[in-house]
């Protein structure tokens, strides 16, 4: 087969992987030239983040931990305010796609250098792409100002990791792969990152189901995460992100169990015009067909796969469905409304596709 033609961006960014990868933290802080760090987290995980601020000591400028989903504005300008009074030259988003977007909106106005820590396989630290909500319109853009530009890591701090959230965070990273190996400027590298990437997912998901502390197991989840989240962050999205921010912003959803929910749909809906990219993904799930694949894995493992399940209302489908009509954008098959509609209900009845 001929190599197609293509263009391939790399970025410079720093990854340190491994287990007791925090340990280098203090090192990584000063290779950024950086003395005053803002540790950034949500609510739950302030325990870690107030041991990352110990580690840091005197270059901790505090913590700041109320970051929430879809990064509401409010909580963007509140976060910016106070790394300027405390004068800090970096912050530090411990945590999920919740505190790195976080991040991103204080780099997005400041600058700031961001150094990320994931503790799940949200993939957000690799990409430039950062989304605010305001008045409850999740609105995303790319600057690769908000791009992290050191990511530590350290699967040991993903262990105490729920397997519910782990499953959903897992299969959410799959999406960013998915969509990659059909996206209009796709290309080989990609195409090898994504398949890989949802190959170790697909391995550690039922592996950490079985065993939440197998550090193996939690090593493959963060090795395929980050390889899905470089390909979300170097090519572009398509139907099921859009549906995806639709309803996380509009209507409030859970991140994660949305994307677990809905990518099967989305897969489904464009399989007959994209079937290299759903061979590649049934392969590296060892299964027949890729929606049903995903769809499978998510069952399997204990994960929602109805949008009914997890707080969406049947009569907002329709608005849902306008909503993913505004501003057309690529995608291997046209949008058309009565087949969004009918990918909506399914993906609210939970079919297997």
């Amino acid at each position: 087969m001929t190599t197609p033609s293509f263009v391939y961006n790399s970025v410079p960014q720093r990854v340190v992987f491994g287990a007791g990868s925090l340990q280098h933290l203090a090192r990584e802080i000063d290779a950024l030239g950086a003395r005053r760090a803002l540790v950034l987290s949500t609510p739950e995980q302030r325990p870690q983040a107030e041991r990352v601020a110990d580690m840091l000591g005197a270059h901790a400028a505090g913590v700041f931990d109320r970051a929430v989903m879809h990064v509401p504005i409010e909580t963007a300008r509140e976060a910016r305010e106070v790394a300027h009074r405390l004068g800090a030259d970096c912050a530090v988003a411990i945590g999920g796609g919740s505190t790195t977007g976080l991040g991103k909106a204080i780099a997005l106005d400041s600058g700031l250098p961001i150094l990320a820590i994931p503790t799940t396989y949200a993939g957000s630290e690799m990409t430039p792409i950062y989304g605010i909500t305001e008045a409850g319109m999740k609105k995303t853009g790319k600057d690769f100002k908000v791009l992290p530009r050191t990511v530590i890591y350290d699967p040991e701090l993903s262990l105490s990791l729920p397997v519910a959230m782990s499953v959903t965070s897992g299969i959410n990273a799959i999406a960013h792969a998915a969509e990659g190996l059909y996206a209009v400027d796709s290309n080989p590298v990609m195409d090898l990152m994504a398949q890989e990437g949802i190959a170790a997912l697909g391995r550690a998901l039922p592996a950490l189901r079985a065993a939440p502390k197998d550090l193996a197991a939690r090593s493959d989840a963060l090795y395929g995460a980050w390889l899905c989240g470089t390909v979300l962050g170097n090519v572009g999205m398509a139907l099921h992100h859009k549906l995806c921010h639709t309803l996380g912003g509009s209507f409030n959803l859970p991140h994660a169990e949305t994307h677990t929910i809905v990518l099967p749909h989305a897969l489904a809906y464009n399989a007959e015009a994209a079937p290299q990219a759903m061979a590649r993904i049934a392969k590296a799930l060892g299964g027949a067909s890729a929606a049903q694949a995903v769809y499978d894995l998510a069952r399997d493992n204990g994960a929602p796969v109805a949008l009914r399940d997890i707080g969406m209302k049947e009569s907002d489908l329709d608005l849902a469905c306008a909503h993913a009509l505004t501003n057309q954008y690529p995608n291997p098959r046209p949008l058309a409304r009565d087949a969004i509609r009918a990918l909506l209900q399914n993906a609210w009845e939970g079919v297997r596709p």
